[in-house]
This record gives structure tokens, C-alpha cells and sequence, in this order.
């Protein structure tokens, strides 16, 4: 549920980078082994090292601004290298990554919304382009990278189901397929979301669209037809033509996903990613607000965090088993957790959103807390 698209910076929101970036610690280089530091406000963006060596890069987040931001460090095209949502007043955030040699831009979106606040970074020498990995996490990427495309491949014919019905103006059939044409998406969706592109076409929300959209025109993807599904009731021309362009960009996805830069580390911020999904999108109901099936992408959200971390698994208990032994415990827990939410553990039929109460919510508000927070680890374990 990536909530906004990343676009070319225009000239306004490039020269209020600038002036933003102005106030910056004079401090310009990392030496090996060196925290960047980012001070994330409401109209700054502040990186405390302009050049830092290529390899493992951990960026300490600290937001002093008086609104929720993320933080992302992009690749020249706005491909996603790595990044942290849901970074609250006051709080802080660790990112470790593998980093090329290169250019790069960190952007901070305070109130997660626009282009954000942009400065320019570069990653120099050799780094991570000439380190060796373990065979165990070469071997984690290569599982990692297959099963992101066999979830790909396997979501096409359960998306072409959903979206014949639609074509078919069959309004009930539409609504049965609607959520399980989701699962693979759901389970791999860091990946997609790397892309910059893909994710605004399929699976933004009609608050998600930037300032000067218009959601009669720019709106594309499931959410518009789940609008159109559960509460205008109605399939048109319009909804038709929706479906086929759903089908256009999912085979893309399709396409291109193979191709997706994925490291040890990018496995991990993805699961977190998954967990912060969950946290800012399922628990509130705000992911599926029309048809209340946010259980099941809840579900799939946390089975894609969980591939993440057991094909990671063998490395990240040798370096630290205490972490592993407690996201062992805390994934099991979310597990039996979801399970008192369907009937069948077989299937993906889960109640209605909207018959679950305020301390159901918190509950599971929890869960999400109590594994997102040693989740967060994850990514350094495995970069040791």
C-alpha cells in the first residue's frame, strides 16, 4: 500500500530541498564503518555525510519534526534502495543496507506525503561490489528471488479471474476473487514497491494520489475497483476498462521482477517493511476500507516477512541467536493470533474487518509491535 508515487523532483520541490538542506551539520564524509546520521523535521532533511564508502551502510534516523515521516535512500531513477516508513515524532530508526558505489538521493517525507525533502548522497570505492558473501546468503537471495517470482507468476491467473468477473459485470463473482487476487502481491510487495512505478498504478488509495490528481482519471488499480465493488455497487464501462489496465501492469510486475536488485539486507528492511504495512494500513482498516478483507492481506503481509526471515534464518542465528530465538517466538504468536480470525487455517477466508472490536484491534496492534521491533534487527544480523 504504497500511499503516494515518486515522481521527478520539480523545480520548486528541488529548490525547497535546497534551502531545507542548507542548515545541515558542515560534516560531508563517513569514514568505514561510520553511522550517517539523518535528522528527519517538518521542513528539513538533514544527512549528516554527503559521501560515505559503498558496502554496509547503516543510516541512524532520528525524527525531530512534529509529523510521521519516511525515509528512503533512491537509486538516480527513484528505484528504492532502501527505506523506513513510519518513523514517529520524536523517535528514531536504525537502517543498515548494502550500498554500491554511486549516486543516490536520501528524501524525507514528513506527513508521508509528495516527492519529500531531498539531498544528494554518493557511495564511493568498492564496497559491496567486490565483497564476498557467504554461500548461505547467496543462497538466501537466489530462493528469495524465485519465490518473489513464483508468487508473481501464481498471482496472474488468480488477478485474470478477478478481472473477467468485472468485465463480466459480475458484480458478486468480482467481489468473491477481489482478495485472494491480492496474496501474492501482498507477500512480496517491498519488491514491487522498489520499482517506484508499479505500486502507484495497482495498489494505491484514492488518499494516496498526489496533490493535483485526479482521482476520476489518475486512480487505477484494485482499490478503485473495491470502491467500485463494495460501495458504489456498480460495474461500468469505466470499471471494465480498470480491469484490463490491472491486467496490464500486473503482467509487468510480472516482467519485471526478476530483474529487482535484492540483497541479505534488502530481504531484511523488506520484512520490516511488510511489518510497517500491517502496522500503518491492516490494523487501523484503512488498507481495504470498502471491502473489510484487510485479514487476508494482514495474513499475507506477515507470510512474506516470514519467507524473509527463515531463508535469512541460518545466518542471522549464528550472529545473534538470541534475536532469531525471539523472532522464532514472536512469529509463531502472530500465527496462532491470525488463526482465531478464519475458520479453516486451510484457506484465506478471515472475518470481515469490520466485525473485529477495539480490543481485537489492539491485540493484534500488539503483535504487530512485539514483532516489528526485533524485526528491525534483522537487517544488521545478517550484514555482521
Amino acid at each position: 500500500m504504497r500511499s503516494v508515487r515518486f515522481s521527478v523532483v520539480t523545480a520548486a520541490a528541488a529548490a525547497a530541498a535546497l534551502t531545507a538542506v542548507t542548515g545541515c551539520a558542515e560534516k560531508s564524509d563517513a569514514k568505514g564503518g561510520d553511522a550517517v546520521a539523518i535528522k528527519a523535521t517538518d521542513s528539513a532533511c538533514e544527512v549528516s555525510a554527503k559521501e560515505f564508502p559503498a558496502g554496509k551502510v547503516v543510516f541512524d534516523v532520528e525524527n525531530k519534526g512534529s509529523k510521521v515521516t519516511e525515509v528512503y535512500v533512491l537509486f538516480p531513477d527513484d528505484r528504492i534502495v532502501t527505506e523506513r516508513e513510519n518513523i514517529g515524532p520524536g523517535t528514531k530508526a536504525t537502517i543498515t543496507a548494502e550500498i554500491k558505489a554511486g549516486d543516490y538521493t536520501v528524501a524525507c517525507k514528513p506527513g508521508m506525503k509528495g516527492d519529500g525533502i531531498r539531498t544528494a548522497v554518493k557511495a564511493t570505492g568498492k564496497g559491496a561490489a567486490s565483497a564476498k558473501r557467504s554461500p548461505e546468503l547467496d543462497k538466501a537471495v537466489a530462493e528469495y528471488r524465485k519465490w518473489v517470482q513464483e508468487q508473481a507468476d501464481e498471482t496472474l491467473p488468480k488477478a485474470k479471474a478477478f478481472a473477467d468477473a468485472v468485465k463480466a459485470g459480475d458484480l458478486e463473482g468480482a467481489k468473491k476473487l477481489y482478495a485472494e487476487s491480492r496474496i501474492g502481491w501482498e507477500r512480496t510487495e517491498p519488491v514491487a514497491e522498489s520499482f517506484g512505478d508499479i505500486d502507484p498504478k495497482v495498489d494505491v488509495r484514492e488518499d494516496g494520489l498526489e496533490d493535483g490528481q485526479d482521482p476520476a482519471k489518475d486512480w487505477t488499480g484494485w482499490h478503485k475497483l473495491e470502491k467500485a465493488l463494495w460501495a458504489d455497487k456498480k460495474i461500468g464501462d469505466n470499471e471494465k476498462k480498470l480491469a484490463d489496465q490491472l491486467m496490464t501492469d500486473l503482467t509487468d510486475w510480472q516482467k519485471r521482477v526478476g530483474k529487482a536488485e535484492i540483497t541479505p539486507t534488502s530481504m531484511a528492511n523488506g520484512a520490516k517493511e511488510l511489518l510497517d504495512e500491517v502496522a500503518s494500513g491492516k490494523v487501523t482498516g484503512e488498507e481495504e476500507r470498502y471491502s473489510h478483507t484487510d485479514l487476508v492481506d494482514f495474513k499475507a503481509n506477515v507470510e512474506g516477512a516470514q519467507k524473509a526471515y527463515e531463508l535469512l534464518k541460518p545466518v542471522a542465528a549464528k550472529n545473534d541467536p538470541k534475536l532469531s530465538a525471539e523472532l522464532d517466538k514472536q512469529f509463531a504468536a502472530m500465527a496462532t493470533l491470525l488463526d482465531k480470525y478464519r475458520a479453516d487455517k486451510t484457506t484465506y477466508v478471515f472475518e470481515s474487518y469490520d466485525k473485529v472490536g477495539k480490543d481485537q484491534r489492539k491485540e493484534l496492534s500488539d503483535a504487530v509491535s512485539a514483532l516489528g521491533e526485533p524485526l528491525s534487527h534483522l537487517a544488521a544480523a545478517v550484514a555482521k
